[in-house]
Formats: C-alpha cells, structure tokens, sequence
C-alpha cells in the first residue's frame, strides 16, 4: 500500500460534519503538497498523471485520503475534503473532495459542511444574531458561495449556489438486469444520470438498495465514454459521477417533491438527497416546465432526510440554469489519527 509519506509526526486532525444525514471529513492542515495555481490543477495533481477520478494514481494526498476513509479508521461511505487555498482573493477557501474511490469535482452537501464549518470555526467571521453569512468555495468545477444561515448566532442551516447546471441529453437507452431504462444527464458541477425507479419496477426506499445499488452501477458502467457526458473542460469534469434514481411524490402547494437515492462512484450510496445532483434535478425539471421561477423542489432522500430546490431567476441561459440548495449541516465530532510504521494494515482496508 503507498505511503503516507507527507503524514505529520503528531498524526492528522479531521473535524467530521454530516449534511443531511451523509457524512464530510474536513482536513484544513497537515496536508501534503497540492501543486498548481488553481483547485482545478491541485485536482488534477492529486489525480496525477494518467489517473482519472475514480482511480487516481498512487501519491501522497491520494496516501492520505486512503487512511482517512478506509477502515478502520474509515468506511466504504466515507465523503471528506482537503481545505487549499483559492484560486485569488475571491473566495475564502478551496477544496479537494474525495471518497471512497478516488476524487470528485463537485460535492454541494460537502460544500454546505464546509460552509458551516468555516463560520462556526471563525474562518470566516459571523457576528452575533440573526444573520446570513456568505461562503465562496473554490471547487475543481469552479467557484460556489453557500449562504450560513445563523440564529441567535448559531448555524440554522446552509444554501449554496451551484455553478450552472445543464441538460445534455434525454432519454439513452440504457440496459440493466431489470430491463432497458431510459436515463436523462445533467452536467451540475459532475455529470448525473437520472432514471426513474418505477422503469426499474422499484421504489425508492431502504429495502430496495440492494437493488437500486446494483442498478445504479450498471446505469453508470453502461453510460461511460457516452458523448453527452464529455464536458468542454476536459477529462476531469467529464464522464457519469452518479446515477440518480427517483420517483415522484405528492406536491407540496411550494412545487414538485421527490425522493431519490444517489449512487456515485463504484456502487456508493449518498445518504443526503445529494447536493449537486438536486441541481441536476432541478435542471431537468426546469427543462421540462415542471419549475417555473417561483417554484421548489422538495427533495427527500432515501433515509429520509430533505434538500429543498430552486432556480435563480435571470442568469445566462446559454451557460445553464443558476440553482440554490438549502439543507442543514452538523458538526459530529474530531479525531486525532495516526499511522503506526509497524501497522501490517497499513493505510487501511475495504470491505
């Protein structure tokens, strides 16, 4: 297994936050070297030369994000952050999100924890009382601001504005093991694939993800190299980061309201109703005038927790659909981690 090469002596410190349910690690210092002059770089840096998001090449942030979220100081739905700095004066922070597999380029339930996390820590100064606080992360997909929403001076909840999202194609043809589906992509930040359960004659829920998974990952193998996946920018925000599967549920008197469940790099499942992909979500329903200016998206995930949804009006249409997702992040905990040289596990394991 690579090295931790880069590992202070002391060991490394995380602060953990969850959003909705779905868990962020956030490492702000110990860090090993992030080369480049922008996020995106350091992304490709801890990419490296021939590796892609999901397998990234051996290196010592790669090193690192495998000690943190393998077992046994880990676990196979761990989603976590490494705090750079930003592109310019701009933005207050950067980061480099990653998983179980390997890296990603957007992430909004770790951006909302981020967010929390910079005013409830001081990084960014909030005050007393009831007020908003704005957050502007650079992200490998480029610049987000997330608004803390603070009462009595304590966080109440987060939203954050995406980079503009996208429909790139409709109704693919798609077989799985249940049949041929037909999914619908979305560029959000990540590209999403989105399918709905009942073409899969399942429904959304705890008993069904075993199926769901297993779907999820046939959606996502199937649809690789799919040109509508490719995005302008190159490799790195290019290809299906999640498969979105969800069925539609009452209205609520604000606008449509679903539940889904996430399925994103090889067969994890995101507890939160996913960040960026309810931009994915709201771009779909934008294009298909189910969300009009003055309507929001209510939407659940499978262990039942709620993102609400809207499109911001004006923007450039020809870019994509501006979009804010509102939910609630939560400090867990911290956690002083080491590596003992003598450890046979090593960096760690995976079942």
């Amino acid at each position: 297994m690579p090295a931790v090469t880069a590992l202070p002596a002391d060991g490394i410190r995380v602060i953990d936050y969850h959003t909705a349910g779905e868990p962020f690690r956030i490492v702000a210092e110990g860090l090993p070297p992030a080369p480049g002059d922008t996020v995106a770089e350091r992304c490709a840096t801890a990419v490296g030369p021939g590796g892609s998001g999901t397998a990234p090449r051996p290196g010592p942030l790669d090193a690192l994000r495998r000690l943190l979220v393998q077992e046994p100081r880990g676990h196979a739905g761990m989603y976590g952050g490494f705090v750079v700095p930003p592109d310019d004066d701009g933005a207050h922070l950067g980061v480099l999100f990653w998983h179980k597999d390997g890296f990603s380029t957007a992430c909004g339930h770790g951006t909302m924890a981020l967010a929390a996390w910079a005013v409830d820590s001081g990084l960014v100064p909030a005050g007393d009382g009831d007020r908003d606080v704005p957050v502007r992360v650079d992200v490998p997909s480029g610049r987000v601001t997330a608004t803390v929403h603070r009462t009595a001076g304590r966080t109440t909840g987060v939203t954050f504005r995406n980079v503009p999202a996208r429909v790139t194609a409709r109704k693919i043809p798609v077989a799985t093991g249940l049949g041929v589906v037909e999914a619908d992509l979305a560029h959000a930040g990540a590209c999403y694939a989105s399918v709905p359960a009942r073409e899969l004659g399942l429904t959304v829920d705890k008993a069904s993800l075993p199926e769901l998974t297993r779907a999820g990952r046939e959606i996502r193998t199937a649809l690789a190299g799919h040109p509508a996946t490719w995005h302008p920018d190159g490799p790195l925000l290019s290809g299906v980061y999640g498969v979105i599967l969800y069925e539609d549920l009452p209205d609520t008197p604000r606008g449509p309201r679903q539940r889904n469940v996430t399925v994103f790099a090889d067969g994890q499942v995101d507890r939160s109703p996913c960040g960026s992909g309810t931009s994915a979500r709201l771009a779909l329903l934008a294009d298909e005038g189910r969300l009009k200016e003055d309507r929001v998206l209510t939407h659940e995930s499978v262990a039942g927790t709620v993102f609400t949804g809207r499109a911001v009006p004006g923007g450039d249409p020809a870019r994509g659909l501006v979009t804010e997702v509102t939910g609630t992040a939560h400090r867990t905990g911290t956690a002083h981690f080491t590596l003992d040289p003598h450890d046979p596990l090593g960096t760690g394991f995976l079942l």
